[in-house]
């Protein structure tokens, strides 16, 4: 079988595939309407987040057995056609769970003990104690939308706190020994964190809005290491302003796909996004959660022995 490599990824990726009998080939850098022109010629390709894969592409892939995507989601991915045309799809959640469940804990334990924040004063000859006092997440509720591996691995982290972990999913009985499955209505009662471990669909976009955040029962804090479309950013701050979110930890913006070094310049920066870059009560981060040196190597393993499970 021949497999095209799209992106750059741990080289185990690529010589344990060698290993394994398959024949790979690398294009980092040719423009979508050339890969075109030549993915007939394999059996599958290996992805990140290059470019999107739509029904044009799959129509061209006329020998394609599979897709590997070196990441978590598959959203930039038309699953459905490719499923339709008996493609199988490869992702590997398995491999940056626990960074992303790490990256989450991090960024909850700097907004509640406002490091960034002390950080930032101390470095600056500022040495102010009870400005900066803390709070502890012991005796709090921590509830997760979405319990899948990222959900999972941010809940085992909890374990070593005195908390109470709750999810809503829309998969029944996935809650575990770490987290107790609740109704959406019951999570929006208790908690005191929320944190958000969802995919990309039509459901979770725009999720997190006015409405959807005045429902909670108590102001709260929250972590969006999932993705940035989930949020709307200017509800988001609304809320910051009003005191219904007290902080918010955000690995990912909605303006990522609207080139994010574009906001800086030209007067382009909107509103919204101008407040969270200046709130001392939100931290911010380049859409790195599961993005670690262990997790680069784990993603490509994963990949890898999906990849020989199935066709080997």
């Amino acid at each position: 079988m021949k497999i095209l490599h799209l992106d750059s990824n741990h080289p185990l990726l690529i010589s344990q595939l060698n290993a394994l009998g398959f024949t790979n080939d690398e294009d980092y850098t040719s423009s979508k309407a050339a890969i075109e022109r030549k993915i007939h010629k394999y059996d599958g390709f290996i992805i990140r987040s290059r470019f999107s894969i739509d029904k044009n592409f799959l129509d061209k892939a006329t020998n394609l057995k599979f897709i590997g995507r070196v990441g978590a989601g598959l959203e930039n991915i038309d699953c459905e056609y490719a499923e339709s045309k008996k493609i199988t799809l490869i992702a590997a959640p398995e491999g940056n769970r626990n960074a992303v469940g790490e990256h989450s804990l991090g960024m909850l334990l700097s907004l509640f003990n406002k490091l960034n924040k002390a950080d930032k004063e101390v470095r600056n000859g500022k040495w102010l104690r009870e400005e900066n006092r803390g709070i502890e997440l012991d005796g709090r509720t921590v509830g997760l939308i979405g319990y899948g591996n990222m959900g999972k691995s941010f809940a085992k982290k909890l374990r070593g706190f005195d908390v109470e972990v709750l999810c809503y999913d829309l998969k029944e009985n996935v809650g575990d020994e770490n987290c107790k499955q609740v109704s959406l209505a019951k999570l929006q009662e208790k908690a005191d964190v929320l944190s958000l471990h969802t995919p990309q669909t039509d459901l979770t976009k725009n999720m997190i809005n006015t409405p959807f955040i005045n429902n909670f029962k108590k102001n709260f804090w929250l972590i969006n290491t999932a993705r940035g479309t989930s949020v709307v950013t200017k509800d988001l701050v609304a809320s910051l302003k009003n005191g219904k979110i007290l902080g918010a930890g955000l690995d990912v913006l909605e303006y990522e796909k609207s080139s994010f070094e574009n906001l800086f310049s030209d007067n382009k920066m909107p509103e919204a996004f101008q407040y969270l870059i200046n709130s001392e009560h939100v931290i911010l981060s380049p859409h790195v959660a599961g993005w670690t040196v262990e997790s680069k190597e784990k993603l490509a393993q994963t990949i890898v022995d999906k990849i020989q499970e199935k066709f080997s």
